[in-house]
């Protein structure tokens, strides 16, 4: 898993490449830290290249979406492919995200 960081248009752009499971989660959850800084602005999740998203992944896009919601900013997920959108569908994320 990598997690490559921009900052673009004002806001925060997270770039997910490969699995999210949970060893990866671990170590995600330090790499969004400039993230967690910036709550207070528009935060994209491009999931493009994203494979796989755990328990563990679902939970560290949780935490970002709590921090910005209590700072004012938002979340935004973008370009989930079919397999991801189905376990947001299971599990209620869908509808807790901004998804385009």
């Amino acid at each position: 898993m990598n997690i490559e960081i921009i900052e673009q248009n004002g806001g925060m752009t997270a770039i997910f490449n490969g699995r999210l499971d949970t060893p990866a989660a671990v170590k995600a959850q330090q790499d969004v830290a400039p993230l967690l800084e910036n709550a207070d602005k528009v935060i994209t999740l491009d999931c493009t290249n994203l494979e796989y998203i755990s328990s563990s992944g679902l939970r560290l896009f949780l935490t970002l979406r709590k921090e910005t919601s209590a700072k004012g900013g938002k979340v935004v997920i973008v370009n989930i492919n079919d397999e991801i959108k189905k376990v947001f569908m299971m599990t209620g994320f869908f509808n807790l995200f901004e998804i385009k």
